[in-house]
């Protein structure tokens, strides 16, 4: 089964909020707020939350990320200081450690440094983004806003690279936000039943891709050889 298209379909009714988070500290963030707009709040929203069944570590919060978790993107892991080739990924939901592996096989077999980000929501990035241009667009002689994904990665070096089980079309939501070059991962075709693993691969999507796709960037940057 290939759950390739239910986050673009729920982007398209207003008042459904779809995370999809990678971790339980990010399941409990979205939740609480969850549970305060509709109950305290009695807002008339519902939420849409995709949870996988994969097993694997899940690290402590970085600290100050409630905001960016609700907002759609945080910093997950800065890759630190480098004057070499820099990338930005961008992993949703699980398929984020595939974006953390790619991110250690660019650093050891290849000298770049990557800086991973957690998305769990492109549907509210680009809600939040359309919110900033109207508001640009009404108010053309004040300071114009800038939108979350502009401000998380405007002073960030290197082309952003985005991997997520779902179609390209759920990632590519945000692309004119996007400061720079901009490539897109996603698994669109038919469902199949295979392992994750296999499905990743064969949808490209995997860690594999990731590394390919960040070297490709770069390279049609000249930052490195092809």
């Amino acid at each position: 089964h290939e759950d390739g298209h239910s986050h673009v379909l729920a982007s398209t009714i207003p008042n459904c909020i779809a995370y999809d988070p990678a971790y339980s500290y990010e399941m409990a963030v979205i939740l609480q707020e969850g549970l305060r707009r509709m109950h305290e709040q009695q807002e008339s929203d519902f939420y849409y939350i995709t949870a996988m069944n994969e097993n694997y570590p899940h690290p402590e919060m970085p600290k100050g990320a409630e905001s960016g978790i609700l907002k759609g993107m945080y910093l997950f892991r800065d890759g630190g200081k480098s004057k070499g080739a820099r990338v930005q990924l961008l992993g949703s939901g699980t398929i984020l450690r595939e974006a953390i592996a790619a991110a250690d096989i660019l650093e050891r077999d290849f000298g770049v440094t990557a800086d991973i980000w957690s998305v769990t929501s492109f549907n509210e990035l680009r809600r939040e983004a359309l919110e900033v241009a109207r508001w640009n667009l009404l108010h053309p002689t004040e300071k114009p806003r800038r939108s979350w994904v502009e401000q998380c990665l405007a002073k960030r070096q290197g082309p952003v690279i985005a991997t997520t089980d779902y179609l390209k079309l759920y990632a590519d939501q945000i692309r004119a936000w996007v400061p720079g070059r901009y490539t897109v991962l996603g698994a669109d075709g038919f469902g199949r039943s295979d392992t994750r693993e296999k499905l990743r691969r064969f949808f490209e999507v995997d860690r594999h891709f990731v590394t390919v796709a960040a070297l490709k960037a770069l390279a049609d940057e000249g930052q490195v050889t092809a």
